[in-house]
């Protein structure tokens, strides 16, 4: 079955706002087997709506639209939807009833702008939004599926797992499914991965393909199977994945939407061990990563963020002499700066980063890019030198990348 894409309003097409929405729908819909052979955002007008209407009924078996549905003058998709498939609008008194229990359970009430939400289109299959104020609307129109949901993510996304593709996977039961794992690498270039498991590749049978997603520093292996038995796709993932690890294993950090933060949480929490950070060219980056996550606290102890040299020298005991005879960015600070902040935190383990982010402030010797990142630990302090580019964002996010691999390789290593 071939799907389509369709999201209403002005904020998207001057963008102001993100088009998040389409991204979730053709992952859910790719999940399940459904081809999405488009995506389209239009303005909030009659015409924009019915045009796009007619070019996604014209190419697809059903189309999912989200936007245009509050209870302002300017929502007016379930006006046109109406006029589209030929019904009328009608109050809908269950929808009505919904959204005045809502309102009076937080001491409010539902007025006349509220009403409006609940006036439907008589021919649509209402879908309860149990997370937000607009329902969803199921249409079948010449053959074909419409469904209209609220723009706004989490009430869309609401709709979507727990409505839509249920209805529609019911509706399919021969559809092909599919599956997916995502294995999730870093210390290697995908050119060098690719070369490394191509034996695996080349033999992989043609329902099931491999696909390269790289980053800064990392890259996800994602292993797709299609069919219609679970239990024989959830096999075969399994078996192929073994295959890679068996022989990249050492640079697998994880799997699915984990990132390199997270799994150095898992495996410091699992051996109880306990982490600090000192940066300078970073600006606190890592431990931003860090405590991004949930239960974070249950490693990391905190962060000296020590940009000026005369703060590397107060807070971290960083001598002076080092400074003159090496400079900040050198192996001799950053090392100095992985032991220091690890005693004075009391952690098993640090994380110290000192370099020329950019754009400005190389030189000859030390060129923009260059950034020394040092893991202190139980058995000593490590340290490596980055040369990446000029690009100041990119080069702190990969410093960040790096020096949080460097830790993982370390504790796996133990």
């Amino acid at each position: 079955m071939k799907a389509y894409i369709l999201t209403i309003g002005d904020e998207i097409l001057i963008g102001q706002v993100t088009d998040t929405n389409a991204t979730f729908m053709a992952e859910a819909l790719n999940v399940e087997g459904f081809e999405t052979v488009e995506h389209l955002s239009v303005a909030d007008t009659r015409d924009g709506i019915r045009d796009g209407l007619d070019r996604a009924l014209a190419v697809a078996d059903v189309v999912l639209m989200t936007g245009g549905l509050g209870p302002t003058k300017d929502d007016i998709t379930k006006k046109v939807l109406a006029e589209y498939v030929g019904t009328e609008l009608v109050f809908h008194q269950e929808t009505w009833e919904r959204l005045a229990k809502l309102y009076a359970r937080f001491g409010g009430e539902a007025g006349p702008q509220h009403r409006v939400q609940c006036d439907l289109p008589a021919a649509a299959t209402v879908i309860a939004n149990k997370v937000g104020t607009a329902p969803g609307m199921w249409l079948e129109h010449e053959g074909k599926i419409i469904v209209s949901m609220p723009g706004v993510p989490y009430e869309m996304q609401y709709l979507v797992e727990n409505e839509v593709i249920p209805r529609l996977v019911a509706g399919n039961v021969s559809q092909n499914r599919q599956r997916s794992l995502t294995i999730l690498t870093a210390g290697i270039g995908e050119s060098t991965l690719a070369e490394t498991i191509e034996e695996v590749e080349d033999a992989l049978p043609h329902h099931v393909s491999l696909a390269y997603l790289p980053n800064l520093g990392t890259v996800r292996l994602r292993l797709t199977t299609r069919g219609t038995d679970e239990a024989a796709m959830q096999a075969e993932l399994k078996k192929y994945k073994e295959e890679i690890e068996a022989i990249i294993g050492e640079y697998v950090y994880g799997y699915g939407k984990e990132d390199l933060a997270l799994a150095v949480q898992r495996r410091m929490q699992k051996k109880h061990l306990t982490l600090s950070t000192a940066e300078s060219c970073t600006g606190g980056a890592i431990a931003g990563m860090i405590t991004g996550h949930p239960g974070s606290s249950g490693h990391f102890r905190g962060s000296v963020v020590a940009y000026d040299n005369e703060v590397k020298n107060i807070l971290l005991g960083v001598p002076e002499e080092l400074f003159v005879q090496h400079g900040a960015v050198s192996k001799q600070v950053v090392e100095a700066m992985a032991k220091n902040v690890r005693l004075a935190l009391k952690t098993d383990y640090s994380i110290a980063t000192s370099g020329v982010a950019g754009p400005g402030g190389g030189t000859e010797e030390k060129p923009v890019g260059t950034i020394w990142i040092a893991v202190a630990g139980p058995d000593g302090v490590r340290s490596r030198l980055l040369s990446s580019g000029k690009d100041r964002k990119r080069n702190i996010t990969f410093t960040v990348y790096q020096a949080l691999n460097m830790l993982r390789l370390q504790l796996d290593n133990e």
